[in-house]
């Protein structure tokens, strides 16, 4: 009697620690709401984690609400905040996140990442985490961790003998593969094929100004203007206005307006296009034409700028262990690879990253080191809470300069004029 009862102790003991300890289901059981936008592809990913993560863990179940596009995320999370109603979980883009972090809204991960046995916090890129820090508190956990790159189209390179981009290549280097890639044969002053497509936004512009050795803001951390109107910014600036103005390489507005430049490069009618890994998955689906990927062009110095998204949690969740034992697998080996291999991501977790999910030579793009090689240089833009505000307000004056002609120097000035009082009033 006294064996069995001691040997029924040491099973409810046994049963006890590997309940605290985690596990499979490990608090997992109750229903999470998680709220994302994205392409079909990119959609996909996130229910595939979902069902492996479901399968895994019995009785949990994590509910996909769709946002159709950035705004309407923003809205509904702006709207269930304010109703007290918030999802538990959702993901973002490190630029926009500030507005929600501000409001004292997100529930702080740093002690929940320190307990896991899942990962550690070094064992993820520092740049990606340290972009969703609000005053030194971690937030929001990465996933990804992308740069812009120079998605190209291999068989026009070839076809008409233009060398393919190499690591180093210059900025003088890109436009006269554009300037040879952009072909008007038809004697109708309609180009049907462009050399190059780039939006007229402060994300596009921000890479020439470091790597030309300037910077966008006066001060990274707290700042009270941009620097748009500095030598190395304005020259900057120049660069890219050149693109249409002198060298005509990219379409036209009316030409991005009728067909924008990712179906214009999906379709064959563009060379080369400025894009993050965000591309990777819709690209996939091209059969007509073989693809690949290369580093940003130098200016003076190599520069990147950080794409990245994060899983945060709210405060008002009312099932946070059930969110986190989510994230935790979301953001864990198993989760990361799911989402590498979609195409969507590039791995915020070093090993997932530097692992065949990520790196498979048989998927494309081929190149896909050219992401990894990017990450030491790439720099993230401030995460003020009016910078959402600040980007639209910039790219109003960008599409002047591109499309319009409108001198550098007058785009610096009325954009630094219209966003000072967006940088007077953020909190960050």
């Amino acid at each position: 009697m006294a064996r069995t009862l001691k040997t029924l102790v040491l099973a409810v003991l046994v049963l006890a620690v590997a309940t605290s300890c985690g596990g499979s289901g490990s608090g997992a059981k109750g229903n999470v709401d998680f709220l994302v936008f994205g392409d079909p592809e990119e959609l996909q990913a996130y229910r595939n984690i979902i069902a492996e993560y479901e399968r895994e863990n019995e009785g949990a179940e994590v509910r996909l609400i769709e946002a159709s596009d950035r705004d309407d995320l923003i809205a509904r999370l702006s709207t269930s905040f304010a109703g007290g109603s918030p999802p538990d979980l959702f993901l973002i883009n490190y630029r926009f996140y500030g507005q929600f972090a501000s409001k004292g809204v997100l529930e702080p991960v740093e002690q929940r990442v320190e307990d896991s046995d899942a990962f550690e916090l070094d064992h993820f890129y520092p740049q990606a985490v340290n972009a969703f820090r609000w005053n030194g508190e971690l937030t929001c956990m990465p996933q990804n961790i992308s740069s812009l790159v120079v998605y190209y189209n291999r068989d026009l390179f070839k076809q008409y003998g233009v060398a393919e981009p190499r690591a180093g290549w210059t900025w003088n280097e890109l436009v006269d593969a554009a300037a040879k890639l952009t072909k008007n044969t038809d004697g109708k002053g309609r180009y049907e094929l462009y050399g190059l497509g780039i939006e007229p936004s402060i994300i596009r512009l921000a890479p020439l100004v470091w790597s030309n050795g300037g910077d966008i803001v006066d001060a990274q951390n707290s700042p009270t203007r941009l620097t748009l109107d500095s030598s190395e910014a304005l020259e900057a600036m120049q660069l890219m206005f050149d693109l249409r103005g002198t060298h005509g390489v990219i379409p036209t507005e009316q030409d991005v307006e009728s067909e924008d430049d990712e179906a214009r490069f999906m379709n064959g009618r563009l060379a080369m296009l400025f894009s993050s890994r965000r591309s990777t998955p819709v690209f996939r689906t091209i059969e007509s034409f073989d693809w690949d990927v290369a580093p940003m062009p130098v200016v003076s110095e190599p520069a990147g700028i950080l794409h990245s998204d994060a899983y945060c949690m709210t405060k008002g969740s009312s099932n946070k262990d059930a969110a986190w034992s989510f994230m935790e697998f979301a953001l864990g080996e198993d989760g990361q690879r799911i989402a590498a291999r979609t195409g969507r991501t590039v791995p915020s977790l070093r090993s997932v990253a530097n692992s065949e999910a990520f790196l498979d030579p048989s998927a494309k793009p081929r190149s896909s080191r050219v992401f990894l090689d990017a990450i030491p240089n790439i720099r993230n833009v401030p995460t003020v809470s009016t910078w959402p505000e600040i980007e639209d307000a910039i790219e109003g004056h960008l599409e002047q300069g591109l499309y319009e002609g409108v001198p550098p120097e007058e785009v610096a000035q009325k954009a630094i004029a219209e966003t000072t009082p967006l940088f007077a009033r953020a909190e960050n």
